[in-house]
């Protein structure tokens, strides 16, 4: 069984994958959050046969529902009705601080990057912070997904 992790942010959403059973996650991508995200979600769904989708829930330092918490749950019911798959919520916090700790963050940026066009050097260093800042998304990703896997495993142990 696997299962597909979203750190979901207003311009960026981060994606990790599961191995097979449903044991470790890995960092995937970074998609963009443009209004195509879904049909995006779709194609990793089908392409990684996945089977459930773990979403981090957003809180505040007190550990309620923040601004963001909203936007992601509206978020879900649109994955609900598209897929028909479970869609089961982590609480994260602070998973992007988590993640930008780890030297190797794993994905790739999807919709970004650095082409030959970029001869502006101040330009290529920004859209250099921009895939670096969309690496760890992919990596909070992986977290919210690894805590919730443990979660599960744990369970039935």
């Amino acid at each position: 069984m696997r299962f597909l992790g979203i750190d979901y942010g207003t311009k960026r959403i981060g994606v990790a994958i599961s191995d097979e059973n449903g044991t470790l996650a890995f960092p995937k991508e970074i998609i963009k959050n443009d209004g195509n995200e879904i049909s995006y979600i779709g194609e990793i769904l089908k392409k990684e046969k996945v089977s459930e989708i773990i979403i981090g829930e957003s809180v505040d330092f007190s550990g309620k529902l923040n601004a963001l918490s909203g936007r992601i749950e509206v978020f879900i019911l649109e994955l609900k009705e598209k897929f028909n798959l479970p869609v089961h919520k982590q609480k994260e916090f602070l998973t992007s601080v988590e993640a930008r700790r780890y030297s190797n963050h794993g994905g790739q940026a999807r919709k970004s990057g650095i082409t030959k066009k970029d001869s502006n050097p101040s330009q290529s260093h920004s859209k250099i912070k921009q895939i670096k800042s969309g690496r760890v998304d992919a990596s909070a990703a992986a977290l919210i997904l690894q805590r919730y896997l443990d979660k599960i495993n744990n369970k039935k142990s």
